[in-house]
């Protein structure tokens, strides 16, 4: 089945974090972990119209931090980084495997530590969920993996 949804995202203190009413609902392909397992058995059963709160520890959201996450790196390898770094900052930064994103711990003159960490790790989100769409998956969609069309994956 695709799922296509809309959600409002908050941390553990109630703060919304980030939410995407305003945009087309996002849709996943059911049952292949393209959405976190706590947020899939939360909808489980349910129809386009329902909706659904669901609170996730930290080991079934985001994670728990990882204390290696923890790097060093020049500054030459930050993308698009301000004249003025701070420590708590958010930065990206150039790898083999693409863009990442981090924080910066740490703010030297020639180097900088980061941590890789989800911003949220460690921490309990809570996600509102509305579902507006419940249909069977095409063949195309269940040959590639993934819903296509509105709010999935365009070829």
């Amino acid at each position: 089945m695709i799922v296509g949804f809309h959600y409002t995202l908050r941390d553990d203190t109630g703060d919304e974090i980030e939410n995407n009413r305003d945009e087309s609902p996002r849709a996943f392909l059911f049952g292949r972990g393209q959405v976190m397992p706590g947020i899939e058995s939360a909808i489980r059963g349910k129809s386009a119209g329902d909706s659904v709160s669901v609170t996730l520890p930290p080991e079934r959201a985001y994670g728990l931090p990882k204390p290696d996450s923890i790097q060093r790196l020049p500054t030459k390898y930050l993308v698009n980084a301000p004249k003025r770094l701070k420590p708590g900052m958010p930065v990206s930064f150039s790898t083999n495997q693409g863009e990442k994103t981090a924080v910066l711990v740490k703010v030297g003159k020639f180097n900088v530590d980061v941590d890789t960490n989800h911003p949220l790790a460690g921490k309990a989100v809570t996600f509102d969920i509305d579902i507006r769409d419940v249909r069977a998956a095409t063949a195309e969609e269940l040959a590639h993996g993934h819903a296509h069309g509105q709010g999935g994956h365009h070829h």
